[in-house]
């Protein structure tokens, strides 16, 4: 009992990590209703939308997610100046990412010069391409701002400031959600525009999201402690930190992106059914796997603030009770996939076409029983990498991911082309997939390396 309550109470105990997680999770979960409420809209104006939703919101995905994750490892060095006592040097470093976020976006929006080549030549059915191309120039639009607000927003996490980013989240997901409503069905003097409609929608949310966090991140006494003006500057130095530091995270998350777009554009080959129904599977999966990645950002925060102040044991602690309370998540969520898949589908059913919705079901209770297989070692996969990013092992990371990431795409393509197998096969390699990367990451967590690693310049993390 007394090793039950320190686990409790203890600096990095689960307290602590609820304390950082609980914002966080209603932060991702009102992104993942979002997404949720989004792709259930387009459930309900037709197959061909949700189909092109996914391949192109895939896509879009995989071009940003390199500058998203560069800029989003800025939390890491605001969790590690902050454990370090160092406010002066957040301002600064918060600046590096709002510059790197800056020049990606020309090359964002650059991508859309190759969307008719990107999905016109990939074989899919000639109803989806023009939807897919639509939706995926369309949300580049709004690429830009997204980056930008991961900078300003590992400000308010990297320092434990979690319910700023909860509240600014929230309301800007609960606008996108109104938006969608009204752009993709035309009401209230929108026009009907479907799934162009719905990524306009998430582009208006994004750009008032920056907008607010710009303001409260720019109020006098953040600049006064923290140099959030007089940080505006560009530092080679730290800026070239950030990137080598980031660029790995970055790269993890691009080819775990292209990896997954990959593995779509295979499935899509397999017909609009079969796209739906994934689409489906993976949107139902949002609701477990968002909650888990906000407790992974707050294990993160609290490794990172935890090493700058040089207490490994905290970090520790901290990962190991972040894991404990995704299992708890996960776990009546993989059961209700297999014992109850007609009420978790019963909002996508209650609006759709019944003759498309019945073709549907049968396919999307298969995959969720994939889902529910995979989903513990998902929470595995999350939590301790996120653990071993908060240090500053992004490289192992990046190696990792590329070549599990590999390995699966080749199986994807062997099943489907050489094996001629068909949807099942496409969902085992996925359940495969995330297995590997759950063991190979508590392999490492175990391991101790990460204790040792530092993001901030050596000098500062030794004061």
């Amino acid at each position: 009992m007394q090793t039950l309550r320190e686990f409790w109470s203890a600096p990095g105990g689960i307290r602590e990590v609820l304390r950082l997680a609980v914002p966080l999770v209603i932060s991702t979960m009102s992104w993942t209703v979002m997404m949720f409420i989004d792709r259930l809209f387009l459930v309900w104006h037709s197959d061909v939308a949700t189909a092109a939703a996914l391949t192109a919101g895939t896509a879009h995905w995989a071009v940003i997610c390199l500058p998203l994750g560069v800029v989003g490892y800025v939390n890491t060095f605001v969790a590690q100046y902050h454990g370090a006592a160092r406010p002066e040097r957040i301002g600064l470093v918060v600046w590096q990412g709002m510059w790197l976020a800056l020049v990606s976006w020309p090359c964002i929006l650059a991508a859309s010069l190759a969307a008719d080549a990107l999905f016109g030549g990939a074989g899919h059915e000639a109803a989806v391409v023009p939807l897919e191309i639509d939706y995926f120039t369309t949300l580049n639009y709004g690429g830009g701002a997204m980056v930008a607000s991961a900078a300003i927003s590992s400000f308010f996490t990297g320092r434990g400031r979690v319910v700023t980013v909860m509240v600014v989240d929230s309301l800007a997901a609960a606008a996108n959600v109104v938006l969608d409503y009204c752009w993709i069905f035309g009401r209230w003097g929108f026009p009907a525009m479907g799934i162009t409609g719905a990524a306009w929608a998430t582009n208006l949310a994004l750009g008032a999201k920056l907008l607010v966090y710009l303001l409260l991140w720019l109020r006098p006494r953040h600049t006064a402690l923290y140099g959030t003006w007089a940080g505006c500057r560009f530092d080679r130095r730290l800026c070239l930190r950030v990137l080598r530091f980031g660029f790995p995270a970055g790269l993890q998350y691009a080819a775990e992106a292209i990896a997954f777009f990959l593995f779509v554009q295979l499935v899509a080959t397999l017909g609009v059914q079969a796209t739906a129904a994934s689409l489906l599977g993976f949107n139902i999966n949002s609701l477990a796997f968002m909650p888990v990645l906000g407790i992974g950002m707050a294990v993160s925060t609290l490794v990172g603030q935890s090493l700058g102040d040089n207490n490994p044991q905290r970090a520790s602690r901290a990962a190991w009770a972040g894991f404990w309370l995704a299992v708890a998540l996960m776990l009546p969520i993989s059961a209700a996939y297999v014992l109850a898949p007609d009420a978790i589908l019963y909002l996508h059913q209650r609006h759709a076409s019944p003759s498309e919705f019945a073709a549907l079901r049968g396919l999307v209770v298969v995959l969720l029983r994939f889902v529910a297989a995979y989903c513990l070692f998902d929470a595995m996969n999350i939590i301790f990498s996120s653990a071993i990013k908060g240090a500053g092992d992004t490289q192992f990371v990046l190696a990792t991911t590329i070549g599990v990431s590999l390995l699966a795409v080749l199986l994807t393509w062997l099943g489907l082309r050489v094996w001629q197998h068909g949807l099942n096969w496409c969902w085992a390699v996925v359940t495969l997939w995330i297995l590997l990367l759950g063991g190979i990451y508590l392999a490492r967590f175990l391991q101790g390396k990460w204790q040792t690693m530092r993001v901030i310049e050596p000098a500062l993390a030794e004061t």
